[in-house]
């Protein structure tokens, strides 16, 4: 059951930040990942606890898929001390060290050179971990994710490039930034990436094409490349719903939202697996007891003292901050 509760864990997280943010408390923007809550909970499973990952500016659901304290998360958002970055950051640059989360970042495409460095550590120091580095469709477009891709191919290093594609960079939809009938799995495929695309709105899919492209890594001493098909629901950035605006249908956005990777998971259980619905509300309200708590220690938590202003600016000799 840990797929179902990790995705729900994402879901109901999401949703509630989206019914407490007009409150005013949280100091920052937030990009929700509902709808494409499968890819964040199954990949965090596949990965082992001592792997790496770094993020996109949509990184709810990676850090909580990787394993993150939703208390520091929430606590981070509302710009408290208590924060996984110490309130400094907020929703686009989470950072926490003790689950392997090695950071997020607004900028489009930012993190994968970062995350292809952290592979490079890693072979330098002859450990058996992966560098799992989140980007959307949008990112490869950006001349450092062919610098990055490369380069890992040349020096074989074990990341995991994993681009979740919901058709849209903010309002451009994929049909107008790249060529008509162009996969990006097969074009990756001329870098030397070994590569392959899925179905990201399921879940028991999206694990096992993880596992066995992160079993491949290890193996092989060489990088990976996965793209799935999902949909963001809510808008680019903030709590609500922007299908007024045009450039998405109403129509395409029912379409996606039919095919909820967290009620088409839902049904597998049951009516695959004879589980027992009530056994999964229980989890259901188990998981909501989790996020009330969570949000009430993000509320209640003291902001940064001033002095703060002026740490963990700087890197020390043993790779902590200062």
């Amino acid at each position: 059951m840990q797929l179902y509760h990790r995705q729900m864990l994402v879901r109901l997280t999401e949703e509630e930040i989206a019914k407490r943010y007009p409150e005013g408390k949280m100091r920052c923007p937030v990009h929700l990942c509902t709808g494409q809550d499968a890819v964040s909970a199954a990949v965090g499973c596949a990965l082992k606890p001592d792997d790496l990952c770094v993020s996109t500016h949509r990184s709810h659901g990676h850090y909580i898929g990787k394993g993150g304290d939703i208390k520091r998360m929430l606590a981070e958002i509302y710009g408290k001390a208590g924060g996984c970055s110490s309130g400094k950051g907020g929703s686009m640059h989470l950072v926490d060290r003790s689950v392997g989360y090695i950071g997020s970042t607004a900028i489009v495409g930012n993190t994968i050179p970062v995350g292809v460095g952290l592979g490079l550590s890693i072979k330098l120091k002859g450990s058996h971990q992966v560098s799992c580095v989140f980007f959307g469709d949008g990112a490869v477009e950006e001349g450092a994710f062919f610098e990055a891709a490369n380069f890992a191919v040349l020096r074989g290093l074990p990341v995991l490039f994993l681009c979740e594609n919901n058709f849209f960079s903010v309002y451009s939809p994929l049909r107008v930034r790249q060529p008509e009938g162009r996969k990006i799995h097969e074009m990756v495929r001329g870098l030397g990436l070994k590569a392959e695309d899925g179905d990201g709105n399921d879940i028991v899919e999206v694990y096992t094409k993880t596992k066995n492209a992160i079993d491949y890594i290890r193996s092989n001493s060489a990088p990976y490349f996965l793209e799935f098909y999902t949909y963001r629901w809510r808008e680019h950035c903030g709590p609500f719903f922007d299908n007024n605006l045009g450039y998405r249908s109403e129509q395409e956005y029912l379409e996606w939202k039919e095919r909820d990777p967290v009620e088409l998971y839902r049904r597998r259980l049951v009516e695959q697996h004879q589980v027992d619905p009530k056994k999964l509300e229980q989890i259901d309200s188990s998981i909501m007891r989790e996020i009330e708590a969570a949000f009430e220690f993000a509320d209640a938590s003291p902001f940064p003292e001033e002095g703060e202003l002026y740490t963990q600016v700087f890197a020390d000799s043993q790779g902590g901050v200062k």
